[in-house]
């Protein structure tokens, strides 16, 4: 009797002309707990990370699959991450999230990387659902903005964790009508 061989995480990297995005590794912690423990990166996300919960992020965000660490291309730098959840708290439909260090902000990577992991997933992440969303703080304007640039559409709002939230969305349609 032979076994099958295990599935990898879609997908092993994607590339832009500008990025690598390949799954996070725990080589990559360093970044990782800046950007959670960074007060302009979490400020629309809740605040940085408590302390006494950072080893446990630490421990385990390398293990979630669809999870990327967006890399330079030319530097081979960390610059933030992008994850694709396949069925998120929100009636199980895929949901995108994404982060920059700041250092990195206003140069366009963040669309970049996550355009390009949007384009992958709506093509390659088995889902019920056409459709993938993201959810972002209403005050958040350079991420809606991001989020209405790569082509997602407006389709909610609500109040969660005491701030009114949006949420976005796109599907393969919307997807090839913006290129």
């Amino acid at each position: 009797m032979s076994s099958l061989p295990a599935m990898d995480p879609w997908p092993a990297g994607i590339s832009t002309s500008r990025l690598l995005l390949r799954p996070a590794e725990p080589a990559d912690v360093n970044e990782f707990t800046r950007l959670w423990t960074d007060p302009e990166v979490r400020r629309f996300l809740g605040g940085p990370v408590e302390e006494r919960k950072l080893p446990s992020y630490q421990q385990h965000f390398a293990l979630h699959p669809n999870t990327f660490s967006v890399v330079t291309r030319d530097t081979a730098t960390v610059i933030g991450s992008v994850s694709v959840d396949p069925e998120s708290r929100f009636d199980g439909r895929r949901e995108v999230s994404y982060s920059l260090l700041p250092e990195y902000w206003g140069h366009g990577y963040a669309r970049e990387a996550v355009t390009a992991v949007v384009d992958r997933a709506l093509e390659e992440v088995p889902s019920d659902n056409p459709s993938i969303i993201a959810v972002t703080q209403a005050a958040n304007v350079r991420s809606r903005r991001l989020l209405e640039a790569i082509g997602m559409r407006h389709i909610d709002c609500f109040t969660e964790w005491d701030a009114p939230q949006v949420m976005y969305s796109v599907d393969r349609y919307g997807l090839r009508s913006r290129r």
